[in-house]
């Protein structure tokens, strides 16, 4: 079970986000985080060990693009996260914000298997699984945001995700250091409309979202 100081890392760093979540995500949060440990031990989803770490690594670290999705309220927005691995920024955006649709992308069957579960035991009726590679995912209907943050490239990134954007859609990476090298290398039509520095509550690393967009 996740413990008390867990629980007031999570709490401060929300609060420290300027972010607004009911008592009942912020467990729902922490039940997904003694799931996602549970799992850990057999299916090695994460290298954090430590719930800590994973409190600042990984919810935190997910919720922190919270506030860039642009998302609506005459709507429902859809996001894809690509590359899902373990449902992170997934799962956590799609705790924090209910009116979210979100649709995990991931081609580990392993990994799929354990979104399923999370969607299942923490009662995530805005979130669908696919067990699939991104390039061949062809969804009914098209995203106004992808994001990600374990391609290895921008460059794959967009030439593997451009299929499921809607017209006027984005495509968000989270990145750590900023990609100068990996910008310059963006296929031609392509380019970042913004880069944005995020602060994340108890992690001193540098962390970057970068937005792309078609010319």
């Amino acid at each position: 079970m996740t413990n008390n100081h867990c629980r007031e890392l999570l709490h401060s760093g929300i609060s420290e986000l300027g972010l607004n979540l009911d008592p009942a995500a912020q467990q729902k949060l922490l039940d997904y985080l003694d799931l996602l440990v549970k799992w850990n031990r057999t299916y090695n989803l994460t290298a954090i060990r430590e719930q800590d770490k994973m409190v600042t690594q990984h919810l935190l670290d997910s919720l922190a693009v919270l506030p860039h999705l642009h998302m609506t309220s005459v709507q429902t927005d859809s996001v894809a996260d690509v590359g899902s691995g373990a449902g992170l920024p997934g799962i956590p955006l799609a705790i924090a914000r209910s009116q979210l649709e979100v649709t995990l992308v991931e081609s580990s069957q392993k990994k799929a298997s354990f979104l399923q579960q999370a969607k299942i035991e923490l009662g995530l009726n805005n979130v669908s699984v696919h067990c699939v590679r991104v390039v061949d995912f062809k969804p009914v209907k098209l995203f106004q945001t992808v994001i990600t943050r374990a391609f290895s490239s921008l460059a794959d990134f967009v030439s593997q995700s451009a299929h499921l954007l809607a017209v006027g859609g984005r495509l968000l990476a989270m990145k750590g250091v900023y990609p100068e090298h990996e910008i310059n290398g963006l296929p031609p039509q392509w380019h970042v409309s913004e880069s944005i520095h995020l602060s994340v509550p108890q992690l001193s690393a540098e962390r970057n979202l970068i937005v792309i967009e078609k010319t």
